[in-house]
């Protein structure tokens, strides 16, 4: 009956079947009359299969006819999901199909508008400068997209029958939109609301949505329907918090032109809810959501929006929904289902977006390489590299050769040199800008004396205070010993990832012995820099290892990024960056990790002072008999809980000694945050003052020109900067606002707070 519930309408004409969905309805009811125990699973098919609503919502109407309680339950368990739900998909999604039951009779269209009512009250009150706070119109936003975001489902029935309510709701919201702060573009909750317009004034008819409540509304109507009550809503004060909370389509992502996807303007934004529905539900099954996906109930092609769709999430700001690899293979399985069409259609959205890289956010242009260079892994580098050979006559900082650059880089850390450089055969002019070919270069290759003596008691597995005190007597007195330790230990580390962990694990003293101080670690990462000078990656691999080992502070990453050398290149390349955004990473994932373990700390001594108060409680149940004790509780329970108290008690102590010592640790580690983001902020503003322009510049209008190869190389370099500066204030912004004041006073440029 599971399979049944879970594939009902997959051979429909709306699936691309050709079974009728009044009989899947019908086999699907007549074997869930007999599962009435199991509606939770019913719920979990509605919020998990979305694009799936209308069929649930038609099966729940015909169980209503025939039980009542069973189907008054469901509706209760919608709404307290609905009530306790975090997720603002869930709420969507929960929220559309109480309007699908609405349909099928279970509901009654009046208490579903008040439920519409009060949440376009709340939002109306939210951006209200003098009873609300505007800084939460984000979750205004929300509200408002919920109940337009039903209007598909719902609205010919709402209109038909309580038409006088649901135009107050649509004058309402007309009034929200004059009240609420929006830009000078038109952002996604007015594009929702002229879409809804449309389709009211085409009599709410559209093709995207299947109705087929409507061959059983003789029989729905006569159920019986069921109480609904307005959800409590949640009220709160900060900004940012609020849009971490609730999501925002601020914009729409168009990357082909408007002939390429002609649908009805109500057609698109379904096909979008149900491409998103997907993607949300099935991130941990991609080939599941890629089956899914080419398999919408919807008469018309929807190739294009799909890439946009999919590309829109990829490329979502501050971060996307999920991580990156998930979409990269969605579009890699979505290739393989449709090899006629997809592969195409993403070619075209890589060539529409390299068109417009110089406009790309530089988050945005970090994830498109990461993206297309694992893609182009999987489809054995086949591409048309001929359609760009034109970059080499652009200056060496364009976006487009940057772009066409750093992939190529990317390319050859996925495979090896000489294949990448075959896969550009076509246009052989851009083996310039491959990365050079050939492994380490080390500055003792031709056997100096002291690094040949350290490598072989390395290789004679001589302890590291051996090592060190060999150092201080034979290479210190004679030469710089740093360089030479440095070069020698990453020559013997350098035959895999395995070798150089062996080699930082076993020598790791060694090193920090010599490196104690900032500048010494500023010269020791200088010093991989060299002996990596062809490999990228590698450099960037054993600098985060070693910064894993303490041996490199986050500091002197900073410091060593803002070097005049690496300034330089801070145009041409993602090399620094790549090294900064780790280093910054690491230190954040330091932080997480202690707040998680902190918190898993104290549930564990809440569950033991729990049990020490469980066992109070049963020994206060005993009584006095004749002068003896007698148990009023199971002796069996009491004797339980003893040794459950009796083992909480040995652990709480255990507990909160480690509770105590990690909370010391994270006090300390925002300490250290706090200054790496007053060193980071610092370094940003002494290298963009010496050279921005006299009049400011708006970081809004960072990427205002249409052709960024007709810009000269000081302004790139400030417009590339400033969007890494954009890039790093908006990942982080979460740890940023806890040092905000201290960060205002001292460092930040306007510029940095427009970022």
């Amino acid at each position: 009956w599971r399979t049944i519930l879970l594939r009902i309408g997959d051979k429909c004409p709306e699936y691309n079947g050709n079974s009728d969905s009044k009989e899947h309805i019908e086999t699907c009811y007549g074997v869930l009359r007999r599962e009435l125990e199991h509606y939770p699973f019913l719920l979990q098919c509605a919020e998990q299969l979305p694009h799936k609503i209308p069929l649930y919502g038609t099966v729940v109407g015909l169980l209503n006819l025939e039980n009542e309680e069973f189907v008054k339950k469901v509706v209760e368990n919608c709404q307290n999901n609905l009530q306790g739900a975090l997720n603002c998909n869930r709420i969507r999604i929960l929220m559309r199909f109480l309007t699908v039951m609405m349909c099928s009779k279970v509901i009654q269209p009046g208490p579903l508008v008040v439920v519409f009512e009060t949440l376009l009250s709340s939002a109306a009150t939210t951006v209200d400068e003098e009873k609300g706070n505007p800084s939460w119109q984000a979750c205004a936003d929300f509200y408002i997209t919920c109940i337009l975001s039903c209007l598909p489902w719902g609205g010919a029935e709402l209109v038909e029958q309580v038409p006088e309510e649901i135009e107050r709701v649509m004058v309402g919201v007309e009034a929200y939109l004059s009240i609420r702060f929006e830009d000078d573009d038109k952002d996604f909750l007015e594009d929702l609301w002229g879409r809804i317009q449309v389709l009211s004034s085409n009599g709410w008819k559209l093709d995207s949505v299947p109705r087929p409540h409507l061959s059983f509304e003789a029989q729905l109507v006569a159920g019986k329907s069921h109480p609904l009550s307005c959800p409590e809503l949640p009220c709160g004060k900060q900004k940012h918090d609020a849009e971490l909370k609730y999501p925002q389509r601020i914009r729409r992502l168009n990357i082909f032109p408007a002939n390429k996807i002609e649908l009805q303007p109500i057609d698109r934004f379904i096909a979008e809810e149900y491409l998103l529905d997907v993607l949300f539900f099935f991130n941990g099954c991609r080939k599941e959501c890629a089956s899914y996906m080419v398999g919408l109930p919807v008469p018309f092609r929807y190739e294009y929006l799909m890439a946009e769709t999919i590309f829109s999430q990829l490329l979502l700001l501050p971060q996307p929904p999920f991580k990156p690899m998930y979409y990269t293979l969605v579009i890699i399985d979505l290739c393989k289902a449709l090899p006629g069409a997809f592969p195409a259609v993403v070619a075209g959205a890589v060539r529409a977006l390299f068109e417009k890289i110089a406009d790309l956010d530089m988050e945005c242009r970090t994830r498109l390489i990461l993206w297309f260079s694992h893609h182009l892994s999987n489809f054995q580098f086949i591409w048309p590299w001929e359609e760009w050979a034109y970059v080499l006559d652009l200056p060496k900082w364009a976006p487009q050769r940057v772009f066409v650059q750093e992939v190529l880089e990317r390319e050859v850390r996925l495979s090896y040199w000489d294949k990448v450089k075959q896969s550009i055969e076509n246009a052989p002019t851009l083996e310039e800008l491959l990365p050079p070919k050939g492994g380490p270069s080390f500055k003792y290759e031709d056997g100096k004396e002291l690094s040949m003596e350290l490598s072989s008691m390395v290789k004679g597995r001589q302890v590291s205070r051996e090592v060190i005190s060999w150092i201080e007597e034979s290479v210190i007195p004679v030469h710089g010993a740093l360089s030479v330790v440095v070069q020698t230990l990453l020559d013997i580390g350098s035959k895999s990832f395995t070798h150089l962990i062996t080699v930082l694990e076993r020598y790791g003293q060694v090193i920090a012995k010599l490196c104690h101080d900032q500048d010494k670690q500023v010269v020791l990462i200088d010093e991989v820099s060299s002996y990596w000078k062809n490999s990228a990656q590698m450099t960037a691999i054993a600098i985060d290892r070693m910064m894993g080992y303490r041996l490199i502070s986050n500091f002197a990453i900073v410091k060593w990024v803002f070097s005049s050398e690496n300034i330089e290149q801070f145009h041409t390349s993602d090399h620094p960056w790549e090294i900064l955004r780790n280093a910054v990473s690491k230190t954040y994932n330091r932080i997480s990790d202690l707040r998680k373990e902190i918190s898993s700390l104290k549930k564990s001594l809440a569950l033991a002072e729990t049990r020490k108060a469980e066992l109070e409680a049963a020994e206060s149940k005993l009584t006095l008999v004749d002068g003896e004790p007698v148990l009023g509780e199971n002796p069996g329970r009491l004797k339980r809980l003893k040794s459950y108290a009796e083992k909480a008690k040995e652990e709480e102590v255990s507990v909160r000694d480690s509770l105590e010592a990690k909370e010391a640790l994270l006090a300390r580690a925002l300490d250290e945050n706090e200054a790496l983001f007053l060193s980071l902020y610092k370094n940003f503003s002494n290298v963009l003052m010496e050279r921005l322009p006299d009049t400011s510049m708006d970081v809004d209008n960072e990427n205002s020109q249409t052709n960024g190869y007709n810009v000269g190389e000081k302004e790139q370099w400030c417009l590339s900067i400033l969007g890494y500066v954009k890039a790093f204030s908006r990942q982080y912004a979460s740890e940023i606002w806890l040092h905000i004041e201290k960060l205002d006073a001292e460092v930040l440029h306007p510029l940095f707070r427009k970022a």
